[in-house]
């Protein structure tokens, strides 16, 4: 099994199918059969499609099973680069034409390593936003949550009913948010001593 970002040239695809990610913020999977692809499996990114290239031979169900597998480590794969300040604010250009239909402009987006007890913070008058160096190396629909989150504000400014009804449009709202308070939760469990011998 490969993650490389391989494709060969001149093999077309034997059938090729797009279905909507599970969980990701790229518009669409393509899946590309091929006979002459044996037992490898990989997957790149295309503009805002995902690629998976399988054996032509591989049932439904390992079909789904290898997409869901490859989704799974090109994210990962992802959330261990750190994205550059020009990098988050094209991210946040897209996530606001993809939610909030473009209306959420950010002017600037950069990491921060001042802000420990908070996880983003917007400037609306001046169209930035903050992100907590902490966030660096978590789950890409983690950082994308945070990203909407501060966008939300430079259209609503509180946390009230309207606030929270444009986060709606993000699926995985309350799964990035219990991620969050999980990571917190955890910082304040108490360190226990460790027993000797270990």
């Amino acid at each position: 099994m490969s993650v490389d970002p391989l494709h060969t040239a001149g093999n077309p695809p034997r059938r090729a199918r797009s279905q909507p990610p599970r969980g990701s913020s790229t518009s669409a999977v393509e899946v590309r059969r091929s006979a002459r692809r044996s037992r490898t499996v990989s997957a790149y990114r295309e503009g805002d499609r995902t690629i998976v290239l399988i054996p032509a031979r591989m049932s439904e169900a390992e079909e789904q099973r290898w997409v869901t597998v490859m989704l799974d480590k090109l994210a990962a794969q992802e959330s261990k680069r750190v994205l550059g300040d020009a990098e988050l604010t094209e991210r946040a250009d897209r996530l606001s034409a993809q939610y909030f239909e473009g209306r959420a402009r950010a002017d600037s987006v950069r990491w921060v390593t001042n802000q420990n007890t908070r996880w983003g913070s917007c400037t609306p008058a001046e169209g930035s936003i903050r992100l907590s160096h902490r966030l660096q190396g978590m789950p890409e629909y983690v950082l994308d949550y945070v990203l909407l989150h501060e966008l939300a504000h430079l259209l609503v400014p509180g946390h009230g009913p309207r606030f929270w009804q444009l986060l709606e449009a993000y699926p995985r709202t309350e799964r990035a948010r219990g991620y969050l308070e999980g990571v917190v939760a955890a910082v304040r469990l108490p360190h226990l001593p460790a027993a000797r011998g270990e």
